[in-house]
């Protein structure tokens, strides 16, 4: 099964295929891999072992950066990224680390866990997807319901005070012009940059 993979000159970690949420555009329900990668639905979670098996098997000093980001949400599995990402940081002190997310793990894990990412991680990308509630609620169908929008807008500003890049992201051509203002509005109000990302399908 494929644990860490290669796209966009970068090395990413896939450890779950746990999430909270079933987006209407989410790339897994097309594909089973992502551009030269293997499949990316898991056999199993992988244990610390295995990720550290996959792990040795590739040069980190060919990356720009580490992200994690698979098909699931990092977050549910938090101990065990902040574990990888440890080992990362011992065998390349200067690599990016940086967590893709829905920006839910709060409420997956019941409690804040910005703090945790201290010293670790570099940078987080939180899909932002619409400024309004309702729409993202629409579009992500998060378990949790229509709380989900603004527990992510306060996972998103609590990670400016431990993480030294915190980054908000919509998909170009989804959005109108207003919409798209009103997301950078937002991003500006709780201290954190605004990405328009180019469309992948």
């Amino acid at each position: 099964m494929t644990i860490f993979y290669e796209v966009h000159g970068g090395l990413y970690v896939n450890l779950t295929n746990r999430c909270p949420c079933s987006c209407t555009f989410c790339l897994r329900q097309t594909r089973d891999h992502m551009e030269n990668s293997g499949p990316l639905w898991l056999e199993h979670e992988p244990t610390a072992e295995e990720i550290d098996a996959a792990l040795a098997e590739f040069d980190l000093n060919k990356y720009k950066e580490v992200v994690f980001c698979g098909f699931g949400e990092p977050t549910e599995r938090l101990d065990a990224l902040l574990e990888t990402a440890k080992k990362i940081r011992a065998k390349r002190a200067d690599v990016k680390i940086r967590i893709n997310t829905n920006g839910l793990g709060d409420l997956i894990h019941q409690k804040s866990i910005a703090p945790q990412l201290e010293g670790i991680i570099d940078c987080v990308s939180i899909s932002l997807n619409t400024p309004n509630p309702e729409r993202y609620l629409e579009l992500t169908r998060s378990r949790f319901g229509i709380g989900s929008f603004d527990a992510m807008l306060k996972f998103a500003e609590e990670c400016t005070k431990y993480v030294p890049e915190v980054v908000l992201t919509t998909v170009a051509t989804t959005l109108t012009e207003d919409e798209e203002q009103q997301c950078a509005d937002i991003c500006a109000r709780i201290g954190v940059r605004y990405r328009i990302r180019p469309w992948e399908d």
